[in-house]
């Protein structure tokens, strides 16, 4: 998760920098989503991986007795 998180953050500061350089702005917005798109990426898989180990590591259901 810290690594969405840096990733995110990087996205962030190319948005700001997006917002001060009028020059490189459509550059730096495109270096964003890149960044953006790498989070996203790496969010799904880390469920992806949380979902396959919880799967294997269920064996029955549990029943709940009144």
């Amino acid at each position: 998760m810290d690594k969405v998180r840096r990733l995110r953050a990087m996205s962030s500061l190319c948005r700001q920098q997006a917002a001060y350089n009028s020059m490189n702005k459509w550059k730096l917005l495109a270096e964003a989503e890149y960044w953006e798109h790498l989070a996203d990426l790496a969010l799904s898989s880390h469920f992806q991986q949380c979902n396959a180990t919880t799967s294997t590591n269920d064996v029955e259901p549990k029943t709940i007795s009144a």
